[in-house]
């Protein structure tokens, strides 16, 4: 199972609790960091205090849980509208 889908099912029905999709999940590594980014959608647009309310939220079961061993930003962010 890819690191990805062990996080999906970790966090998804957490952020479906707070009313908001999970739109992907992405481990990887940019300028010598690893990234782990949370990308989420709602209906209507997703602001800064959105993805403050995820991060909050699936930050405990990700330090509970431990799925990734090396350090690693944990990034929110939100869909990009009107992409293809």
């Amino acid at each position: 199972m890819k690191i990805e889908d062990k996080i999906r099912e970790l966090i998804e029905e957490e952020i479906n609790k707070n009313n908001y999709i999970l739109d992907e999940v992405v481990y990887v590594k940019e300028g010598g960091v690893q990234f782990l980014r949370i990308i989420i959608d709602k209906e209507g647009y997703i602001n800064v205090d959105d993805c403050l309310k995820v991060y909050h939220a699936i930050n405990p079961i990700l330090d509970k849980n431990d799925p990734i061993k090396e350090q690693y930003m944990l990034d929110v962010c939100s869909k990009e509208k009107g992409r293809e």
